[in-house]
């Protein structure tokens, strides 16, 4: 099961400053309510006041209030902390209800007004609010967050969220107690709108970071993105966690209907295959992947999946308000990139009936599930300010204009997003650059086709200075090919040991901007022979006079560069070769199955030697062998006798008693026929015997009025082969 990525760092409302944000809003209504609300001009008297009755004079007090009332709208019972009396009062019944013992107070019922758009820390510290006020806001761009689902009605979330390209997979919201998460049945109050919407609080923070509404005057003035579309893909129940395949099949649907990126604020401490290749299938399909490298801090090498996948950004969190990594969060040589993750404010479903602290909507929340949808909402902004760049492309491009915050690579990857540099609003932005051929964990030999993609928004792809090195060493130049469009060299890969070396590849626009992407790739140019893995041999049954064998085989080779199949047919017996065959082979794997034939050798019961020789590119070679038998024989045909002639004729009828025997060698007798024939050959009588076996004998009586010349006694076998004896009469 996979949990979302705020685990054990995630703060509803306590952050690592040990401050909330609800604590600080308290106090800062405090000074509202002694200070006055500014910018708000003061009425000349308020219509309605709170009056307040004592704890023990609840009675009295509040008969008291209602009788001093010109009007009472309502009486609110706080249980053991007292009432309140809201109404109409005059002036003359206020000073008198104020001198009534059983009164705690009386004051104006005041009016609060609902707070203006507030700038996230984190959207400031990676410069999303810079491409904002520039009016670039992602437009155009779908963002799949995968995640407990969206809250749809969200007022900064409503207009970006497209209800056609929600689904859900494995649970629906509401299927499961929303609130097993937090222990009390129903929490969120969240209507579920949609099978997908949000039951938890989870996926609607982190739509919020990727993809707020701005300009609304509502909450949070923004996400990283701010028009994007949001993809809903309810992956996670709301207890927070999801199988690995309904995650995998979210991905597959996200894929095929059109993200241009997800966001998976989740992870689990192993790899899965499904998901492994789900990841792959959205990668293939040019989306941009982006997951929370985990919340496992402080510890080394311990980015969780999918962030661990090399077909995903793992983003790993920082404190934005001094840059410090943030304690929880996991890293490892997978992380790409990091963002913020510590009190991160953001939406969450409105839980507007029960007084909870999530009564307005808003939220800080801490984990690398905030920093993730960061860098999603970043990938949203590059998406839509150039179409023509792939994802990998986005990706490289993302690392490339992040700020180096100083920290180690496996803690902050390239170093800090930065939304304004990665789109280019802010000058000449650094080209991309990402290998094509070989690809990162290629095992490669001989001579190689070098192939790197780089690209930039200022100048021609074609213009770029595009270098690479093996280890560190000296710089290799590529050419422009127009036709593959990538930059390319030949390279030959014998002048290395074999091993696992680093490939380099750097990229410089005019502008003497500069970007590096490397790889390792595993040189082995020690030459292997060819192996006959599997080699075996069947008699195949015929109607002709030859023996003939169906050989199956199995070739493989580690170098990859299989030449040919050779096989030869021997007859053990007669010590000949009776048949050859060659098949041209190649790669690092090949099988089949070849007919081979001993001429006029059916029934001979011989032995054979079927013998395979596997040949390479470079002449290595590699046997096997194998026996097999002939094993049919040719039917012998069945013999008949006439044992014995008795004529027992008369004037009127040639009657002939005939005493026979018939005998087969293969013990398949079937029929054995008496007849008596004239002299054209023409049957006048016949007796038929069914028989079994390789002997039968018997007695039949054969007789005609017409004049016969010949008894004849036929037998057959199963196989239709037979035999016959014949006497004249």
């Amino acid at each position: 099961m996979v949990q979302g990525n705020s685990g054990k760092a995630e703060s509803h409302g306590a952050g690592n400053a040990g401050i909330s944000r609800r604590s600080v809003l308290r106090a800062t209504a405090g000074a509202v309510v002694a200070g006055g609300l500014v910018g708000v001009g003061a009425a000349e008297e308020p219509e309605e006041y709170n009056v307040g009755i004592k704890t023990g004079a609840k009675g009295q007090g509040t008969a008291a209030a209602k009788r001093a009332a010109d009007n009472v709208r309502k009486t609110i019972d706080f249980g053991d902390i007292g009432r309140t009396v809201v109404g109409e009062f005059s002036a003359q019944a206020r000073e008198a209800l104020e001198k009534n013992p059983n009164i705690e107070f009386v004051e104006p019922n005041g009016t609060a007004y609902k707070l203006g758009e507030k700038l996230p820390v984190g959207i400031d510290r990676v410069d999303a609010d810079v491409l904002h006020s520039e009016g670039t806001t992602g437009s155009g761009a779908t963002i799949a967050i995968l995640d407990t689902g969206v809250d749809d009605d969200h007022p900064d979330l409503a207009d970006n969220v497209d209800p056609s390209l929600g689904a859900a997979f494995g649970s629906s919201c509401g299927s499961e107690s929303g609130g097993c998460r937090f222990g009390r049945e129903g929490y969120n109050g969240n209507d579920c709108n949609y099978e997908w919407s949000d039951d938890d609080d989870h996926g609607s923070h982190v739509a919020g970071s990727a993809d707020a509404v701005r300009g609304n005057n509502e909450g949070v003035e923004g996400g990283v993105s701010t028009e994007a579309t949001i993809m809903p893909v309810k992956v996670l129940s709301g207890c927070g966690s999801g199988s690995y395949s309904d995650i995998a099949d979210g991905i597959r649907y996200a894929t095929d209907n059109g993200a241009d990126v997800i966001n998976m604020s989740l992870g689990g401490d192993s790899g899965d295959s499904t998901l492994q290749n789900a990841c792959q299938y959205a990668y293939d399909n040019g989306v941009v992947l982006v997951a929370s490298a985990g919340n496992d801090g402080p510890c080394s090498d311990c980015v969780g999946y999918p962030a661990a996948y090399s077909t995903v950004m793992a983003v790993s969190a920082i404190d934005p308000r001094d840059d410090t990594l943030a304690d929880f969060s996991s890293t490892g040589p997978e992380v790409e990139i990091t963002a913020p993750g510590v009190d991160t404010l953001s939406t969450i479903p409105p839980e507007s009936d029960d007084g909870s602290t999530y009564a307005d909507g808003y939220e800080e929340f801490s984990g690398t599930s905030m920093s993730s949808p960061h860098v999603a909402g970043g990938a949203g902004q590059v998406v839509a300010s150039d179409d023509t760049l792939s994802n990998a492309d986005v990706r490289q491009r993302l690392k490339d204009t992040a700020e180096d915050l100083g920290l180690a690579s496996n803690e902050q990857g390239a170093g800090l997003l930065d939304a304004e540099a990665a789109v280019g609003s802010g000058g000449d932005a650094a080209p991309s650059v990402s290998w094509v051929n070989p690809a990162d964990g290629d095992t490669v030999s001989g001579t190689i086709t070098i192939q790197i993609s780089a690209s930039d928004s200022e100048d021609s792809d074609d213009s770029l200075d595009v270098t690479y090195n093996v280890d560190g060493g000296s710089s290799r130049s590529t050419s422009y090919n127009s036709t593959s469009g990538y930059y390319e060299d030949s390279l030959d890969t014998t002048q290395f040991s074999d091993g696992d070396h680093t490939f380099e590849a750097n990229a410089t626009d005019s502008a003497g901007n500069t970007s590096t992407s490397s790889i390792t790739v595993t040189t082995d140019n020690t030459e292997s022979a060819p192996v006959v893995d599997s080699l075996s041999a069947s008699e195949v049954e015929t109607s002709d006079g030859d023996a003939e064998f169906d050989v199956s085989w199995d070739v493989s080779d580690s170098d990859g560069d299989l030449s040919s199949v050779d096989l030869t047919l021997t007859d053990d017996t007669a010590g000949e070769t009776e048949d050859t065959a060659s098949i041209s082979v190649s790669g690092s794997s090949a099988s089949g199955t070849t007919r081979l034939v001993a001429a006029s050798d059916d029934g001979s019961g011989n032995s054979y030697t079927v013998d395979a020789t596997v040949t390479d590119s470079a002449g290595n070679t590699g046997s096997g062998s194998t026996t097999v038998s002939e094993t049919e024989d040719t039917n012998s045909a069945p013999s008949a006798s006439i044992d014995g002639l008795n004529n027992r004729s008369n004037p009127r009828w040639d009657r002939y008693e005939v005493d026979w025997s018939a005998s087969d060698v293969d013990g398949n007798l079937d029929t054995v026929v008496v007849e008596i024939v004239d002299s054209s050959g023409n049957t006048l009588d016949s007796v038929t015997n069914n028989v079994s076996g390789s002997s039968a004998s018997g007695v039949d009586e054969v007789r005609s009025k017409s004049n016969g010349t010949e008894i004849v006694v036929t037998a057959t076998d199963t196989d239709g082969a037979s035999g016959s004896d014949s006497r004249s009469i």
